[in-house]
């Protein structure tokens, strides 16, 4: 007997346990099905599961368990990334806090040690907040970017890429960590807007009294200038190109080149170009050949004293040298106040403007020029810009391949060298001339050694670690035993879709697509569908600063696993942002109770499975119905996950569940269940627990747990995750189908006509049918018991006329006429329809005016705007509602 609570708690951890001990979530269950793999994307170890896991893993549990149920062989690859930045600084403030030491003073082969320790105590917990969320990886399985088998994955691509003279070592602009000492990516770089400053300053032209006033937002950098550009078409400084400026506090002459970069209608037209110091500026050094002349040290500090290239060819007074090891913020307050005694200073403007910042540290980047590693990321983009332009591998929503081309197409080096300890060592030894030594091991670089040098020789190893994203490249070929060829690796590489973030499109998505075109000659998987963001109920980004985050822990501990992933499923519209509350999670724990209570009605009134039940030889007309509309969600709920339109599938079957099955089914069903033809009786039982499985088989992959108990505690065979995705044929009649919509539209327009006209809840009003066919008066007086019983009418008439005072429904040829002369008072209820009408319009109207007005639109933030275009849409569907409330009263 079902309990008469649902409670998921109980259930979820319970039923996971079984289904992990059981091998459902392992692969080769069915070794001569077709494959279906998906890769996971490896949360960080350090990682807690936030919504954007939340969605992201529901979505790919839908599809692992809907093909694991359409005869797939079906392997979900788990893992986790050893996300090299965020380890490194957990380890080092936990280090802090036991014995206030820090990595250096313990040596780089102990601290190491420490982090692998952490690892194995509390690396495993986002791991568990997934099965708490229902995923069916293949957890025997489990992956580390850092394990044996990837490690060495990553050590022979490097080696085979460098061979092939993809990877290189180059001196470039990185984004530099002052604080963190390292490079790191654009990914880890958050623009923070910054109320700071704009300085013009007076560049002296040589031999001439005349100045070019150049502006900057970092005045500290113009120690580093090595030119000025000006568009070559802007006449005011035509006869300036060529000549050069005297660099005000250095003493160094720099050309004034003419390139399109400059702007003429920005600023003063003049541009300062320090290509040490900007990325802007490093290309256009480039073509003009421009020095590069690098004045802060990896702390951010002045490096003057010393620095040959700042010293060469300049005439560099002392008071400029004396800026030598300050921080750049006060050198830049030292630099001003220096340009301002020599008069050089035209104007500080005040300045508004976006500064990067590292998304861990919290200080200011530095674009700093140094020598990294690089990968020849133009060479490798061009196979996987072809696989999408030829379909190999589409973008869902396809939109989203625009933005994948203008990456791929744009492409820069890759820099792959970080400054840390923690991740993969760059397997690279130079020699005492600084000869480079790329091999697998150390033995086989000693070994090239002596083969260069024709005696062993020391050397010193590469103390760099390798970029996070360059071992999760690897991930849908390394994780499958590369570089063994092993089973694994033949019987589901490639993989078939990939479930991500818009925002790692070029991180990680083409990134696995260039390595493994490059290494397997094939593709990674075929379909890319990018989900898109979980914002809160006003559309507005969580985040800690605005207190607006929801921990999907929470949810789950509140309301239960399913009803979170419902709710995400339903709310994942292609393209656009799930705008999620606390609200709509306890309605979708709400549907999840009406299935319950609905399986527990069924129970009580002697539902049972028949093995010999067939649906298409069902004889009672409510019977023939349902099976139809059971086939019919089947065909729409599987079209839909196959097209990843997941909002549609949820939304169908939601439809279904509450409103076919439950509010209809189950309702219109009661007068057979409780009368005395027993075959008419029997045949219904078996019907509504047939249509009852088929329900738990569709629901399945959207809410995992409740279907799996419901499907064992009605005594089903087997376990409900390893069951077949039904597939019918036959079901459906058009004819039963009409007399059906006929039926349930004359419940809900009756049903509409009491609620709009305030007919009270217990009155029993009368219903005179004018102008109905023989059809209609035939299936009035079949359904008459159930119509009256479910709209709460006394009695079903025909007449030739529409009584007075009565409220008028179109159905079909015929007219349902409600006499409420008695049961309402029309004049009040016309007033306060009218009052209410007015009031629509007058909101409908102030909304208008709020979007007609282009500042408004040019201003408000797009959650507000797409908040107020959903209140009008409200809005007016609520005015047409009363203006046929008002027309029925006429």
């Amino acid at each position: 007997m079902l309990e008469k609570t649902y409670i998921p708690a109980e259930m979820e951890a319970r039923l996971y346990v079984e289904w992990e001990k059981g091998g459902f979530f392992k692969p080769g269950r069915r070794p001569k099905a077709k494959p279906f793999t998906i890769v996971i994307p490896p949360p960080n170890v350090t990682g807690s599961l936030h919504m954007g896991h939340a969605l992201n893993n529901t979505i790919q549990d839908i599809l692992c368990r809907f093909e694991r149920m359409r005869g797939r062989d079906v392997l979900w690859q788990p893992g986790t990334d050893h996300a090299g930045i965020a380890t490194q600084m957990v380890v080092e403030r936990l280090l802090h806090k036991e014995n206030k030491t820090d990595r250096r003073t313990m040596g780089r082969e102990a601290f190491l040690k420490r982090v692998w320790a952490w690892k194995e105590e509390s690396g495993g917990t986002i791991s568990r907040q997934l099965r708490r969320l229902g995923a069916s990886c293949d957890w025997s399985r489990e992956r580390f970017t850092m394990d044996e088998g990837l490690s060495r994955a990553v050590l022979k691509v490097f080696v085979q890429l460098y061979r092939d003279g993809l990877i290189y070592k180059d001196k470039r602009l990185v984004n530099w960590d002052p604080k963190l000492l390292t490079a790191i990516s654009d990914l880890e770089v958050v623009q923070k807007e910054i109320k700071g400053h704009l300085w013009h300053l007076k560049y002296p032209i040589e031999g001439s009294d005349e100045h070019i006033v150049v502006a900057t937002t970092r005045p500290e950098t113009m120690l580093g200038d090595s030119g000025v550009a000006v568009h070559p078409e802007d006449e005011r400084y035509k006869h300036l190109i060529g000549r050069n400026v005297v660099l005000p506090l250095v003493g160094r002459l720099i050309p004034i080149v003419a390139d399109e970069y400059s702007d003429p209608e920005k600023g003063t037209g003049a541009v300062k170009i320090t290509p040490a110091h900007d990325f802007n500026d490093f290309d256009v050094g480039k073509r003009r050949t421009l020095r590069q002349i690098n004045v802060l040290d990896q702390f951010g500090k002045m490096l003057l004293e010393g620095n040959e290239d700042f010293l060469a060819a300049a005439k560099v007074p002392p008071a400029t040298l004396a800026l030598h090891g300050l921080d750049r913020f006060e050198a830049r307050k030292r630099i001003v106040a220096m340009l301002e005694e020599q008069g050089l200073v035209d104007k500080i403007e005040p300045h508004v403007h976006q500064v990067p910042h590292g998304d861990r540290s919290d200080v200011v980047i530095e674009p700093w020029l140094t020598e990294q590693w690089y990968v020849d990321a133009r060479t490798l983009a061009e196979p996987a810009i072809a696989a999408v332009e030829k379909g190999d591998t589409v973008f869902v929503p396809k939109n989203w391949e625009k933005t994948f081309y203008e990456w791929m197409r744009n492409i820069q080096p890759w820099c792959i060298s970080r400054q840390l300890w923690w991740g993969h060592q760059i397997p690279a030894w130079y020699g005492p001339d600084g000869e480079i030594f790329v091999e697998e091991n150390e033995d086989l670089a000693l070994a090239a050694a002596q083969r260069h040098y024709g005696t062993r020789t020391l050397l010193k190893r590469d103390e760099d670690v390798l970029d996070t994203w360059f071992s999760s490249a690897l991930w849908p070929f390394s994780t499958l035993g590369w570089p063994d060829a092993t089973p694994e690796l033949k019987r589901h590489y490639p993989t078939d879709v990939l479930v991500t973030g818009f925002d790692i499109i070029f991180f990680w998505v083409a990134r696995m697509m260039m390595m493994g075109l490059h290494f397997m000659k094939e593709k990674p998987f075929h379909t890319v569908y990018i989900h898109a963001l979980v914002r809160d109920e006003k559309g507005q980004k969580m985040s800690k600063s605005k207190g607006n985050v929801i921990d999907p822990l929470d949810l789950m501990d509140q309301f239960g696993a399913d009803a979170l992933r419902f709710t995400l499923a339903a709310m994942a519209a292609q393209g656009r942002d799930i705008k999620l509350s606390t609200q709509r999670v306890e309605g979708y724990r709400n549907f999840g109770t009406k299935l319950w209570n609905a399986a527990r009605f069924c129970e009580i009134n002697g539902a049972r499975r028949d093995p010999d039940f067939d649906p298409i030889a069902a004889r009672v007309t409510i019977n023939r119905w349902i099976v139809g509309e059971v086939a019919r969600s089947r065909d729409t709920v599987t079209k839909a996950i196959e097209e990843h339109r997941y909002n549609d599938a949820a939304g169908s079957l939601y439809g279904f569940v509450w409103n076919v099955f439950c509010d209809w089914y189950v309702e219109l069903i009661k007068p057979v269940l409780s009368g005395s033809d027993e075959a008419a009786k029997a045949e219904t039982q078996h019907c509504a627990q047939w249509v009852l499985d088929q329900i738990l088989l569709l629901l399945h992959p959207f809410m995992p747990f409740i279907t799996e108990e419901l499907w064992q505690k009605t005594q089903a065979q087997g376990m409900l995750i390893a069951a077949e995705w039904p597939s019918y044929k036959g079901l459906g009649d058009a004819k039963i189908d009409a007399e059906m919509s006929w039926v349930i539209d004359f419940i809900s327009q009756v049903r509409s006509v009491r609620a709009e006209m305030n007919v009270p809840a217990g009155a029993r009003i009368g219903c005179v049918i004018v102008g109905a066919n023989t059809e209609s008066r035939r299936r009035a007086a079949t359904w008459e018991q159930e119509i009256v019983r479910l709209a709460r009418l006394k009695s079903i008439d025909f007449g030739d006329k529409v009584p007075a005072s009565s409220a008028q429904v179109v159905l079909g040829e015929a007219v349902l006429a409600l006499p409420l002369e008695g049961v309402i008072d029309f004049a009040a209820e016309r007033a306060r329809l009218g009052k209410e009408f007015e009031k629509v319009a007058k909101d409908i109207a102030v909304i208008e005016g709020r979007l007609g007005n282009p500042g408004f639109v040019a201003k408000a933030p797009e959650e507000v705007l797409e908040e107020t275009r959903e209140r009008k849409a409200a809005l007016a569907a609520q005015r047409v509602k009363l203006d046929e409330a008002l027309s029925r009263l006429k």
